[in-house]
């Protein structure tokens, strides 16, 4: 971490992952208790009621089976990623990227691609490069109390297994993270595998996710360039706007002026 990290003042309000009860030191951003009727808090409890972000008996049965439960999710995020009531960006002289809802902080040389939606014109994801490897990430909304995690990686691993894949949850450097095996078929038709792992980082009505592809994804330990780019989304600083979303959703990110003249 390059930047200021601001003290918490709650860590009970924290780990239960309450936007509304943080202290807003920019904005002055109300508390629970005195936005108990705002839009976005509203959105978030009509989706838990409905089943949205939140895992069913059948689900947690699973999730012991395969033994999700025996990793503990890392709710306070002390080594990153950040959100933005965490950090003095103030604290150094350093130029970032401001995609909106995400502070991207560069590293020497950085190769990043923009992923956009074709039919919104939206930011979907950031795709960063480096020698043979890349971290894809994305910004989704979490509900406002709750960690969503572990159901994430239980739908993953269902996911994998539809695709004749292997998937398993391991303990990583932040915590615990998805290793993935999917049997592709190339441009050539000659039969491979895609490799990935997936971190997952969960703030305040948030979820952050990168998947790292390519060599640094192989192997038990992370190579050099593994470790650039896990330190790279650990800097990563999330600014969630307001607007009510359905935990899941993706948060769409804006391309910052800077490079809006470098876009395909």
């Amino acid at each position: 971490m390059i930047f200021g990290r601001r003290k918490r003042t709650d860590p009970e309000v924290e780990e239960a992952l309450d936007a509304d009860a943080l202290a807003d030191d920019a904005s002055g951003a109300p508390s629970a208790e005195a936005s108990s009727a705002d839009g976005a808090t509203e959105a978030d409890e009509a989706a838990e009621q409905s089943g949205v972000g939140e895992a069913d008996d059948a689900d947690q049965a699973t999730d012991e089976d395969n033994g999700l439960d025996a990793y503990r999710i890392n709710l306070e995020r002390e080594d990153g990623p950040f959100d933005i009531d965490e950090v003095d960006l103030d604290a150094d002289d350093i130029t970032r990227l401001d995609f909106g809802s995400l502070v991207v902080t560069p590293y020497e040389n950085m190769q990043m691609q923009i992923q956009i939606d074709q039919d919104s014109g939206e930011v979907q994801s950031l795709l960063v490069v480096r020698d043979n490897s890349a971290l894809e990430v994305a910004l989704f909304a979490a509900p406002s109390t709750g960690e969503m995690i572990s159901q994430i990686h239980q739908e993953m691993i269902t996911g994998t297994e539809a695709q004749n894949g292997q998937a398993a949850v391991t303990e990583g450097p932040l915590g615990p993270e998805l290793h993935r095996v999917v049997p592709m078929t190339g441009p050539d038709g000659q039969s491979g595998y895609h490799v990935s792992r997936s971190w997952l980082a969960q703030g305040p009505r948030w979820l952050l996710r990168g998947v790292l592809m390519g060599d640094a994804a192989v192997g038990e330990e992370l190579d050099p360039t593994g470790q650039l780019l896990m330190e790279f989304f650990c800097n990563l600083v999330v600014r969630r706007d307001e607007r009510p979303r359905v935990p899941g959703d993706v948060i769409p990110l804006k391309v910052p002026d800077e490079l809006r003249g470098e876009e395909s």
